[in-house]
C-alpha cells in the first residue's frame, strides 16, 4: 500500500480537450453541452464567471447579452476519450501505478523517494507539454486526502495547482476551515445528518467518536472518518474490476412516434452495447429494455420495461433480435416517445459460461463479430452495421455544434496547410 495517495485532476477537461486543437478557444468562455445540446455539463473559469452553472439549459440562456461571446459545443466523448487515454499514457511512465478514477481523474502511487512538490509540478508540466490539459494536483496519506487535497489545489489558484496534505499540522488548519460536504464520500444527505447534529467542518466531523460515525452513518462513514485521519482504508486497485452491467440510453433528438423509428433506436443501442462488450471480453447473460415519453412537457404519460435472460453473448445480432422481441409488447401507438435504452447485466468472461443446449456457434459468431469490429476499427465506427439499426436515423442524438473527432478518425485530423 502507497505511503503517499495523488489524485490528478484535469481543469474543466472537456473544454480543455476542445481547446487543445483549436486555439482560438483559448481566448474566450467555453461550455460543454449535454447530450441534444441540452445544458452545461463543462464550464471555462471564464464561462463560471459570467454565471454560468452546471445544468444550465442551453436554450433558455444562451440569448443573455452577456454570453453572446461564450463558445457553446456539443459534446464529442469520443474526442475526450481518448484524451483520458493520453493523460494515462503519461502518467503511467512516471509513476508506479495509476488508477483512472473517472475519465478526468486519476490516482496515483506517489511512494517514490523525490521532493513531491517539485515532482509534481513537473508532472502537470509534462501532462500539459504531451497531453494538452491543464491540470491540479493534491496528495496525502490516503486516497480521500488526497481527493481533498485536489480539490484545495483546484479553489485555490494562489497554490500554482500543487497542494500536499501529508503534514498532520497542514491538515487541521484546512480541515478547521473547510466545511464538511467538501469530502468525497459526504453526499448531500449525509450533510444534512451531520449538520443536524451540529457538524459543520471536516474538523467537527473528526471530533465525533467514531463508534458514533459507525453507528449514525454505517461503515461508509467510518472509513470516510479514518481516511481523514491518516489511516488508508482505500488502497489503489492493481487491475479494474470486472464491469457487472452497462447500457446504451439516449433521448431522442425528436419524439418517436413510429414503430419504425423506435424499432431502430432500441437495435442500435443493442449494436452499441454490443461493441461495448467485445471491447472488454464479456458476454451478457440479461437483458432489458425500457421505453418512455417526456414526463415534463404535458405529453400523455406511458413507460415500461421488460427484460430476460439470454444465453450468454456478445453477438449483435443476437442482441438486436432479443432487444427487438423484449421491445415489442411495449410499444403503444399515439405517444411520442422520448428515451429508450437497452440494458446488459450478469456480464461474464467471454467463453467462459458452459452452453448445454447453444442456439447458435459460438466460434463462428465470435469470427464475424471479428471481422466486424476489425472492419470498423480500420474505416471508422459504422462502415459495417446491421441494416436493422437504420442509415437516415432522424431519431439520433443532436449534436448540431460538435467538434471534429481528431484523434480517432482520420478524415478529420487536423489539418495544417502552408500559406
Amino acid at each position: 500500500m502507497p505511503a503517499v495517495y495523488g489524485l490528478i485532476d484535469g481543469n474543466s477537461f472537456y473544454c480543455s480537450a476542445e481547446r487543445a486543437f483549436a486555439p482560438i478557444l483559448r481566448s474566450k468562455p467555453v461550455v460543454v453541452l449535454s447530450n441534444n445540446d441540452g445544458c452545461a455539463i463543462a464550464r471555462t473559469p471564464e464561462a463560471k464567471a459570467l454565471g454560468i452553472k452546471m445544468g444550465d439549459p442551453w436554450h433558455l440562456v444562451r440569448g443573455r447579452r452577456e454570453l453572446l461571446g461564450v463558445e457553446w459545443l456539443s459534446s464529442n466523448y469520443a474526442l475526450y476519450g481518448d484524451m483520458s487515454r493520453r493523460v494515462y499514457q503519461v502518467l503511467a511512465e512516471r509513476v508506479p501505478r495509476v488508477e483512472p478514477y473517472s475519465i478526468d481523474e486519476m490516482f496515483l502511487d506517489l511512494d517514490l523517494p523525490v521532493e513531491l512538490h517539485a515532482f509534481c509540478a513537473e508532472l502537470r508540466r509534462e501532462v500539459r507539454q504531451v497531453a494538452k490539459i491543464p491540470t491540479c494536483v493534491g496528495w496525502g496519506p490516503t486516497k480521500t486526502i488526497a481527493k481533498l487535497a485536489n480539490g484545495i489545489a483546484k479553489d485555490h489558484a494562489e497554490l500554482g495547482g500543487l497542494c500536499d496534505l501529508r503534514d498532520p499540522a497542514v491538515r487541521a488548519e484546512w480541515y478547521a476551515r473547510l466545511p464538511v460536504d467538501e469530502v468525497w464520500g459526504i453526499g448531500r444527505r449525509t450533510t444534512e445528518k451531520l449538520k443536524a447534529g451540529g457538524v459543520e467542518t471536516i474538523a467537527d466531523f473528526l471530533a465525533l467518536d467514531a463508534r458514533a460515525v459507525r453507528d449514525r452513518l454505517t461503515v461508509v462513514g467510518a472509513r470516510v472518518q479514518a481516511e481523514l485521519r491518516g489511516v488508508s482504508c482505500l488502497p489503489l486497485q492493481m487491475l479494474a474490476a470486472t464491469r457487472k452491467g452497462l447500457a446504451c440510453t439516449r433521448a431522442f433528438s425528436r419524439p418517436v412516434t413510429t414503430w419504425q423509428d423506435m424499432r431502430e433506436a432500441v437495435a442500435a443501442y443493442a449494436a452499441r452495447a454490443a461493441e461495448k462488450l467485445r471491447a472488454e471480453r464479456l458476454e451478457a447473460c440479461h437483458l432489458s429494455v425500457f421505453l418512455h415519453t417526456n414526463p415534463h412537457n404535458g405529453d400523455p404519460w406511458h413507460s415500461g420495461s421488460r427484460a430476460a435472460r439470454i444465453e450468454p453473448t456478445s453477438d449483435t445480432r443476437a442482441l438486436i433480435t432479443e432487444a427487438v422481441r423484449l421491445l415489442t409488447p411495449l410499444w403503444r401507438d399515439g405517444f411520442r416517445y422520448a428515451k429508450a435504452g437497452v440494458i446488459l447485466n450478469d456480464l461474464v468472461p467471454a467463453g467462459e459460461q458452459a452452453r448445454l443446449f447453444a442456439t447458435r456457434s459460438p466460434q463462428a459468431s465470435a469470427r464475424t463479430m471479428a471481422v466486424m469490429d476489425a472492419i470498423n476499427a480500420r474505416h471508422g465506427r459504422g462502415t459495417l452495421l446491421v441494416a436493422s439499426t437504420g442509415l437516415a436515423r432522424s431519431w439520433a442524438t443532436k449534436a448540431q455544434r460538435v467538434s471534429p473527432r481528431y484523434t480517432t478518425r482520420l478524415e478529420e485530423i487536423l489539418r495544417v496547410e502552408a500559406f
